[in-house]
């Protein structure tokens, strides 16, 4: 294939195949805590944590992976204790990190416009060696995560109260969460870009749900269609010259509606195969019983 002559076009495949695997695998434990918007939060933190690499002339990524998980931690510190204007506190953090990683780049002798839509919308074909060590590294840590500690994980994630109950550390395991998606965030924000990586750990994973009730097949499903969206689309935008990190979203976005689509008549097969199951757990009665087996209660 013509794609893979390009050294260039090889770390670009090698980065969506990477991101195409995490960031559905925190996806998953996202909106199975009903944060499916976390990751777009910690996308416009991330972006400050970026102009200040480009201030202090150092790697973006790894200062952008610092500046998100401290504002995940803050994320979730919020959600513990700002109960009343939580929801205020995480917009100003939100729009703050927005407004600073913007200033930042600005005032920043190598910033730009240029280089600052790379990191909001992604732009997979510049992924450099040196940014591909920082991505094998992180994504590691990342999939440890997620894979080592899954049980614990979707225990908090589907009850927290039962969670502690069995003494599970609810909070450490939380903020670990938090801290991975901001992991992700930065792992992927060369290849779909801070504004649309939310939607990659999202989209895959609303899209097995479709299928799936099971936790085991929707991560799987989920990691599948994540690594189908992110090769096609970063293929289709080498030969199409469209922008990359849109064309996996949207790609991701026809990928759920086929499969729910395809949710209705599963959904019927299911029912009628439960049926047909519950036609063989019939209860006979013996044709020789007697009176005399009857049980009778007399007050």
């Amino acid at each position: 294939m013509e794609i893979l002559n390009y050294a260039f076009m090889q770390r670009a495949l090698i980065a969506a195949l990477i991101v195409g695997i995490t960031a559905p695998a925190i996806g998953i434990y996202l909106v199975q805590r009903r944060q499916a918007l976390m990751g777009d939060g910690i996308g416009h933190v991330a972006l400050t944590g970026v102009g200040l690499g480009f201030l202090l002339n150092t790697s973006p990524i790894w200062v952008a992976t610092a500046v998100a998980i401290a504002g995940s931690v803050v994320m979730e510190l919020i959600r513990w204790y700002g109960k009343t204007r939580g929801d205020l506190a995480l917009a100003m953090l939100f729009y703050g990190g927005m407004a600073g990683g913007v200033m930042l780049m600005n005032l920043s002798d190598a910033g730009s416009n240029a280089n600052l839509g790379t990191y909001l919308f992604g732009s997979i074909t510049t992924v450099s060696p040196q940014d591909m060590t920082t991505i094998y590294v992180l994504a590691a840590l990342v999939l440890a995560i997620t894979i080592g500690l899954r049980r614990q994980l979707f225990a908090v994630c589907q009850d927290e109260e039962f969670a502690r109950v069995t003494g599970l550390p609810v909070r450490l395991l939380n903020l670990l969460v938090a801290v991975t998606a901001a992991v992700t965030v930065t792992v992927a924000m060369r290849v779909v870009g801070l504004l649309l990586v939310s939607a990659l750990m999202v989209i895959p994973v609303a899209a097995a749900q479709q299928i799936s009730r099971s936790f085991a097949v929707t991560f799987s499903v989920a990691v599948a269609i994540g690594v189908a969206v992110t090769l096609t689309g970063t293929t289709t935008s080498y030969y199409v010259d469209v922008p990359s990190g849109a064309t996996i979203v949207l790609f991701a976005i026809g990928v759920f509606v086929l499969f729910t689509g395809l949710a209705a008549p599963l959904a019927k097969k299911r029912a009628r195969a439960a049926a047909e199951a519950s036609k063989g757990c019939t209860l006979e009665v013996p044709g020789d019983r007697t009176v005399t087996d009857d049980v009778s209660v007399s007050g």
